[in-house]
């Protein structure tokens, strides 16, 4: 079951709520602003929200009587039938802010009886996994009505989902892609729609649904009650709301993309070779009960968890490329406690809903700094103390700057770890407490005091010139005596070698008739002929040779 209630709320949050609450309250129609105006701080119960006896019960039976602030917030208004943007943290209870006005609003207008029962409200999930864990929270706190939904997505066989598409339902929970699909061939009549929500709307523009989204409302009939929620609210995500909300409610707990202050946050500088072991020694600690590793690839998740598998930690990982049915098998074992360690890429980070998360552990920094805030966010939930344990090497500097100018704060530093490597500290960094508790500056390391430079010693005087002895000339060095051009002796000549006698020139050899094919048998054989005395005479040696000409 999703957790999607928290016992208490941290006062910031309480101060933020109320001062939401009164928006709510400027833009509700005058016939709503009495109920919204019974709603302010002191409300804290589910009770006081107007919510019917099913619900009351379903919410009571998970063990939860107090609304966090979201929920304070985004009930009221939804139930007075306003459009809302709704900016919060994943884990503070926004799916149960939407799903118990959509479950009490379509229990009070039951479809007709004839035919079967029409889609009236649409959840649109970027991830399968979300999609999953809302279709479990409208299981949860539908479980005391007469309502039906279902969760369709990609990376399973559809006829299943077509079958339950053809007995009908109330709520249809779906991703972009699917839908789009289903509604192409056939199976899916949205004319009927009352409600849709497009929730971590963010998310969905990272994934690139952009155009999926804009599809979506193009078949979506123009009468309907708008819902848009998103962890944070750039630009982007304002110009779509825009283009479908009509004068919405705008409600917000947190500031946008801030760490729940309850986790309590480390940074380990570390080699990149070191990771795997100083890894494994972290997951031996007894403390570490269930933990999320994130891995930035695919690959090196898998690689990861046979790493951790040599060192007889068990572990399995879920990406994109795990199929559907691989991905809900682990994510089973995971929640039910068959397996401590989940290795995860960022596909996991949003909606991942697990009670129990003691610790998060980001081996590899993302390279977006809003995906930290998403990671870290998977421990703490229900307002349970988590901790974030990061590591960072020489080739993540520029993710960790990022990152820490996003929290607008830095995160401490824990020396103490056996794989500490201090080279990679950075130099504005280095001022951070060894510790891993709160971050306390490094004193600086006393300096020797300067010694005083010394003046410089005056100039010798200088003598007048008149004065100035002259300085001693050095005698000119006798030459050496040279002797008598004729005493000098003689170098010895060397010999003349004897003049070899030139060889008398040879006559011109006389030109060679050349033979061809026309040529006759007798100029042939006297050709023959000469050349046979010329080589008796070489090899002889008898008279001269004719020159060459």
């Amino acid at each position: 079951m999703v957790s999607a209630f928290a016992p208490a709320s941290p006062p910031h949050l309480g101060r933020v709520a109320g001062h939401c609450l009164a928006s709510a309250v400027e833009c509700a129609p005058a016939s709503s602003r009495g109920l919204l105006l019974r709603q302010g701080s002191s409300l804290t119960t589910f009770a006081e929200l107007a919510l019917i006896e099913p619900l009351q019960r379903a919410v009571e039976a998970a063990g939860y009587t107090r609304p966090t602030p979201i929920q304070l917030q985004a009930i009221p208004p939804l139930l007075a039938g306003r459009d809302m943007i709704g900016c919060a943290q994943t884990g503070t209870g926004k799916t149960a802010a939407f799903a118990l006005p959509i479950l009490q609003h379509l229990t009070a207008t039951p479809p007709g009886r004839t035919g079967r029962r029409p889609i009236r409200a649409l959840v649109l999930s970027p991830t399968r996994e979300l999609a999953a864990q809302i279709g479990d929270s409208f299981t949860a706190y539908g479980k005391f009505l007469r309502l039906r939904h279902a969760v369709i997505f990609g990376g399973v066989g559809q006829n299943p989902q077509v079958a339950a598409l053809e007995q009908g339902m109330d709520i249809l929970v779906a991703t972009p892609g699917r839908l789009l699909d289903l509604k192409q061939q056939g199976y899916l009549d949205l004319s009927k729609l009352e409600f849709f929500v497009l929730d971590e709307a963010d998310r969905m523009l990272d994934m690139g649904f952009i155009h999926d989204i804009r599809k979506v409302l193009a078949v979506l009939p123009p009468k309907r009650q708008n819902l848009l929620f998103s962890a944070t609210m750039p630009a982007e995500i304002l110009n779509l709301a825009n283009a479908f909300l009509r004068d919405p409610v705008h409600v917000a707990v947190t500031p946008q993309a801030t760490p729940v202050e309850r986790i309590e946050q480390h940074l380990m500088f570390v080699e990149k070779a070191d990771k795997p072991r100083l890894l494994a020694r972290l997951l031996s600690d007894p403390a570490v009960e269930r933990a999320i590793v994130f891995s930035r690839t695919k690959h090196g998740a898998n690689r990861l968890v046979k790493q951790l598998a040599v060192g007889g930690i068990n572990s399995v990982a879920i990406h994109g490329n795990k199929s559907q049915n691989a991905r809900l098998r682990a994510l089973d074992d995971f929640k039910e406690g068959e397996i401590a360690v989940l290795v995860a890429t960022d596909l996991a980070s949003r909606g991942l809903d697990v009670d129990g998360v003691s610790h998060v552990f980001n081996f590899d920094l993302p390279n977006e700094p809003e995906s930290y805030v998403h990671r870290i966010g998977r421990t703490g939930r229900a307002g349970r103390a988590g901790v974030s344990i990061s590591f960072c090497d020489d080739t993540e500097a520029e993710c960790l700057r990022d990152i820490e100018r996003l929290i607008a704060m830095p995160i401490p530093v824990d020396a103490s770890q056996p794989f500490h490597a201090q080279r990679l500290v950075p130099v504005p960094q280095a001022q951070r407490g060894r510790s891993a508790g709160k971050a306390t500056p490094r004193p600086a390391a006393p300096q020797a005091p300067r010694e005083a430079p010394r003046p410089p010693a005056p100039p010798a005087p200088r003598a007048p010139e008149a004065q100035r002895p002259a300085a001693p000339r050095e005698a000119p060095r006798p030459a050496a005596p040279r002797a008598p051009e004729a005493q000098r002796p003689a170098a010895p000549r060397e010999p003349q070698r004897p003049a070899q006698p030139q060889r008398p020139a040879q006559p011109p050899r006389p030109p060679q008739p050349r033979v061809s094919e026309g040529t006759p048998a007798g100029a042939a054989e006297s050709t023959d002929e000469a050349t046979r005395r010329r080589r008796r005479r070489r090899r002889g040696g008898g008279g001269p040779r004719p020159a060459t000409p």
